[in-house]
């Protein structure tokens, strides 16, 4: 199949815009010819996630109540970049924003695409290692309960479905498959 777009704008109006998102709605031809809305939503900060492993093997999970999904969520520490700064200084804050942790190493986990049917949003996971413990520093919008236990049971959390989050399945599946080339 061809990298080639076999869709066809024909209008674009923006419909929503707040800090976070703003949303277009696009008239086009799809692929096979007919006529329709596609609806897309534009994030303004790039996702980024964090696994923080210590000498010891055991990692952090932030547990918070996600307002859009309606319950709880057991994830990996996580949040929003800007998009003009260096996703390694977003993980970075965000591992010592949600987790009080500073890391002396970081390293590439995965990039992924999330919802691609429907946003452009993208998202990166790095590994956090060589860790220092500090205050955390929560926003007014986060109450947050930490969790530190073993990688293992943080793994089986994501494959068991108690994790459902798509960046920390994904990061911590990743973490999993691939732990013996970062000698974990």
């Amino acid at each position: 199949m061809s990298d080639q777009n076999p869709w066809t704008t024909l209008a674009t109006r923006w419909v929503y815009d707040n800090p976070w998102i703003a949303v277009r709605e696009d008239r086009v031809l799809n692929p096979g010819g007919g006529e329709g809305v596609y609806g897309v939503v534009r994030f303004k900060n790039r996702a980024v996630g964090v696994i923080p492993v210590d000498d010891a093997g055991h990692t952090w999970l932030v547990g918070q109540y996600r307002y859009a999904l309606g319950h709880y969520s057991w994830e990996i520490p996580m949040g929003g970049h800007p998009v003009e700064e260096p996703e390694e200084d977003g993980a970075l804050r965000e591992l010592r924003e949600e987790t009080g942790l500073r890391a002396g190493r970081l390293d590439t986990l995965l990039e992924v695409d999330l919802s691609n049917s429907v946003t452009d949003e993208r998202g990166v996971v790095y590994l956090a290692r060589e860790l220092t413990p500090g205050p955390t520093d929560f926003d007014e919008t986060e109450a947050i309960e930490l969790r530190r236990l073993p990688f293992d049971e943080a793994l089986a959390m994501a494959l068991d479905g108690r994790i459902r989050d798509t960046l920390s399945v994904a990061g911590l599946c990743a973490l999993g498959l691939r732990r013996q080339t970062f000698g974990l």
